[in-house]
């Protein structure tokens, strides 16, 4: 059941980008930026294979996933604008964003300033929800959004070309995928679980204290 579900929503954001092009990147991107589980490592490399085929620019997607960031990220930063820290060690919990997740955020940005929401665009699950405590925080829009764009971009061009790389060899992947797809899914799913599990062990002890 969980390898059809999986299926369909791979199928969704392929049908997305094929049939809106660099729009849809953006829109898929910005989905995620709003803390929506929709992992740009299943948006981007789609968008690379495309390129490889060349029904689409390498730049228009990478630029266009990047923008989607930072359009998603708007409505997230000013939630912890606005809502503040109390907000989300409330609510946070239903979009699986834990007072460790806000802890871990303020250190990074204790120990490299600014800096912390670049370097964060280019770490997995990270970058999803750091824009909540970059609102609590009170980060400098300006600084906050251009650093924003900058870190995605990098991260978008890098997926964009592993999508690139993909296409090209495709078949021989094809190969490889026949004979591995259900160990590949399993462990995609096991590594998805432990994320869920971890934070919802989080939420459950820290309700407690």
């Amino acid at each position: 059941m969980l390898e059809n579900v999986i299926s369909e929503v791979v199928n969704w954001i392929e049908g997305v980008i094929t049939a809106t092009g660099p729009v849809g990147i953006m829109i898929l991107m910005a989905i995620e930026s709003c803390n929506i589980p929709l992992p740009s490592e299943a948006v981007l490399p789609f968008a690379g294979y495309l390129v490889s085929k060349g029904e689409m620019g390498f730049h228009a997607a990478a630029i266009a996933g990047a923008i989607g960031c930072v359009l998603g990220s708007i409505p997230s930063y000013y939630l912890g604008y606005f809502g503040g820290r109390k907000f989300f060690e409330k609510y946070g919990k239903y979009v699986f964003v834990t007072r460790k997740d806000l802890d871990d955020a303020d250190k990074l940005v204790e120990k490299y300033g600014d800096w912390a929401f670049f370097l964060c665009r280019m770490l997995p699950v990270v970058r999803t929800f750091i824009s909540f405590p970059a609102g609590i925080l009170k980060a400098r829009k300006r600084t906050f959004f251009t650093l924003t764009f900058v870190g995605s971009l990098i991260w978008s061009y890098v997926l964009v070309y592993v999508g690139i790389k993909l296409g090209e060899n495709l078949d021989k992947l094809k190969v490889i995928w026949s004979k591995f797809d259900i160990v590949i899914i399993t462990a995609c799913l096991i590594l998805a679980g432990l994320y869920i599990y971890r934070h919802i062990k989080q939420v459950k002890a820290e309700e407690n204290e």
